[in-house]
């Protein structure tokens, strides 16, 4: 006999169950949906976020650079009285920071400055181009005829040879470390000859010139004796020039060494009996006790970095394509 809870259900209650389930099936695919919906969309923001960030560190990197690439400018208005000093570092060269365009207008701008009581050029050089030593020379005698009443000093730091000392002759007077380099007063020429070695590669070299001497000096031909008077003519006569710039800006005080125009370099402490120095003091005792203004303001002219490095990416480049020889006062 069956019982009331023996009925079988009936088929809409099967229905029911199966339209509910549907519906939970539904939701949770709608929630999973809006989970990876909201999970993108914040990831997206997030990403815009770091964006941001990453652009603006971007451009205030860019301002920085742009910055540092515009040169200094003007020098500002000097209202005290101050001592001028202008740097001369390394070879002395038209493609370096020591070239004469940019020391002769940094020493016309010290020579303009009436609240400037003297200059100190304070020098660190080996040498290098006669004819930048030379115009730079010539413009520091130039100006102190101008201005007789501010006197030019120079200083030497750790060598001051060749081209710099070139340039130091014009000064009034010159001082040095008692270690400091001074002198070399000399002119060379430098070449390399490959003649073997191209022998040995097996190398033919052609060279096709207008005028017998246009190949002078080819370092992938023999020496010829021709070659090598005329060149000891010419650094003859550099140096003859060199001798005369030293004598005109040293006159009597320079001693009666016969070693003195040969080449050779002496300590500072060498140099003063020599009479190419004509004492040991550095910037800060000559700014103090001979100009009589101890504030030192530099007026050295200086590249930007942009320029520095565009300057070094052209010099490299040149060097790759120079000749092999060079004159140098060295």
């Amino acid at each position: 006999m069956a019982t009331f809870g023996d009925f079988p259900p009936s088929n809409n209650t099967a229905s029911d169950e199966r339209s509910q389930a549907n519906q939970n099936s539904g939701s949770w695919e709608r929630k999973v949906l809006e989970d990876l919906a909201f999970a993108a969309l914040k990831e997206q923001r997030k990403s815009r976020r770091w964006g941001y960030v990453f652009k603006g560190l971007m451009f205030l990197y860019l301002f920085a650079f742009l910055m540092l690439m515009i040169p200094s400018g003007d020098l500002p208005m000097h209202k005290s009285k101050h001592t001028a000093l202008i740097e001369i570092n390394g070879e002395i060269s038209a493609d370096a920071e020591a070239n004469a365009d940019s020391i002769v207008t940094a020493l016309r701008d010290a020579f303009d400055n009436t609240n400037a009581q003297g200059l100190i050029l304070r020098l660190n050089t080996p040498g290098g181009s006669p004819v930048q030593a030379g115009i730079i020379n010539d413009e520091i005698k130039r100006l102190e005829a101008t201005r007789p009443d501010f006197p030019v000093y120079a200083v030497i730091q750790d060598v001051c040879a060749s081209g710099g000392y070139y340039i130091a002759v014009a000064a009034n007077k010159i001082y040095a470390d008692k270690a400091s380099i001074v002198g070399s007063i000399g002119v060379r020429m430098d070449s390399f000859g490959f003649t073997g070695l191209i022998d040995k590669l097996g190398v033919e070299r052609r060279s096709v010139t207008a005028g017998e001497n246009k190949a002078f000096l080819d370092p992938f031909l023999p020496m010829k004796e021709a070659d090598l008077e005329f060149a000891h003519e010419m650094l003859n006569n550099i140096h003859q020039q060199f001798i005369d710039v030293v004598k005109a800006g040293r006159g009597d005080r320079l001693s009666n060494d016969p070693r003195l125009f040969t080449g050779l370099f002496w300590s500072g402490e060498q140099a003063l009996p020599l009479g190419l120095i004509d004492g040991l003091a550095n910037s800060s005792t000559v700014a103090r006790d001979m100009i009589g203004a101890e504030e030192i303001v530099d007026y050295t002219l200086r590249p930007s970095y942009f320029d520095q490095f565009a300057g070094k990416l052209g010099t490299s480049i040149s060097q790759m394509m120079q000749e092999a020889s060079y004159v140098s006062v060295r």
